[in-house]
């Protein structure tokens, strides 16, 4: 969601928003958006599974509800619209008879409001698939699966390596805003208000090669980017945050509104295809993705139960 980064431990030169991975900020009002997505989307006006796919069959044109974070969803230093969301859309929405894609850049908490108020057609910000969003969304099956990682000290000193560790060597611990980290570490015991919050995963670096806390938690993928040229710090191996005591696997994915059926089912055909071919991976590479991150789970199944008609 998504989830650009700043500062001279970075190159990128964009700052970073609200990830993907925060948990839903409720039914917050759409702050303003860039020019280029100031009009609202006609309102779906058909039935048995919506008519948007035509629709936008027939303007050409598909609008992106994004959130401003590398990789999942930015605008490069040229201008263009990037990322391993907009990427594959621009794949497969050219195979849906959709030629251009046009970016809607927002917070990440205005991405659901954003969505079902007609501000945009979909939410391509590599948004995680949970209940609580199931129920005001439907989900495409996620384009990648994410596990957690650790910023810590070169050589991991404290011996750090998942979210009992923190726990038991009561290590000062930070994670970033609105990440579903917050409730992963609170789910392993870790006092809520204990936790430091920072803006990023840069910011979050800083604070661990600064001492003022020993870790920081993210996705395996920005932590494992975001230390490449730390001369202090590294990520630890990925592991999966436990959920009511279980291994737990995120999924990243494209979100629709309720009713347009038929948009997500056409959108999952042409993934599938992606998927099956290797293509997928060599649109997602470019960002950081790995192997490891390519994925079979089906949106159902991180849905719970959550409605993903």
């Amino acid at each position: 969601m998504a989830p650009p980064l700043t500062n001279d431990t970075d190159t990128s030169g964009y700052e970073s928003r609200q990830t993907r991975r925060a948990v839903l900020a409720g039914a917050a009002a759409l702050g303003a958006l860039a020019a280029a997505g100031c009009t609202r989307v006609a309102a779906t006006t058909g039935s048995g599974g919506g008519d948007l796919l035509e629709r936008l069959r027939a303007q050409g044109v598909v609008r992106l509800g994004i959130a401003g974070e590398i990789p999942f969803g930015f605008i490069d230093r040229n201008g263009e619209l990037t990322g391993e969301a907009p990427e594959l859309a621009k794949a497969v929405f050219k195979r849906l008879g959709v030629d251009r894609v046009q970016p809607v850049p927002t917070e990440f908490g205005s991405l659901i409001p954003g969505l079902n108020s007609q501000q945009f057609d979909v939410v391509a910000a590599g948004m995680y698939v949970n209940p609580e969003r199931c129920e005001q969304v439907i989900f495409a099956d996620p384009d990648y699966q994410m596990l957690d990682s650790f910023i810590v000290r070169k050589g991991n000193p404290k011996g750090l390596h998942d979210y009992k560790d923190v726990v038991a060597k009561k290590a000062k611990f930070a994670t970033g805003t609105g990440y579903a980290e917050i409730q992963y570490a609170v789910e392993a015991g870790y006092k809520e208000s204990d936790i430091l919050i920072v803006p990023d995963q840069v910011a979050g670096l800083n604070a661990v090669e600064a001492g003022r806390v020993d870790v920081f938690a993210g996705t395996a993928l920005t932590t494992r980017e975001v230390v490449k040229k730390s001369a202090k710090a590294e990520a630890t191996k990925a592991f999966a945050p436990l959920v009511d005591g279980k291994p737990h696997v995120d999924g990243g994915a494209f979100a629709f509104r309720s009713a347009e059926t038929k948009l997500r089912d056409a959108f999952n055909v042409e993934l599938r295809k992606l998927k099956k071919s290797g293509e997928l991976l060599r649109i997602l590479r470019p960002f950081g993705f790995t192997e490891a991150e390519m994925t079979d789970l089906a949106a159902k199944q991180l849905c719970g139960g959550g409605k993903n008609g």
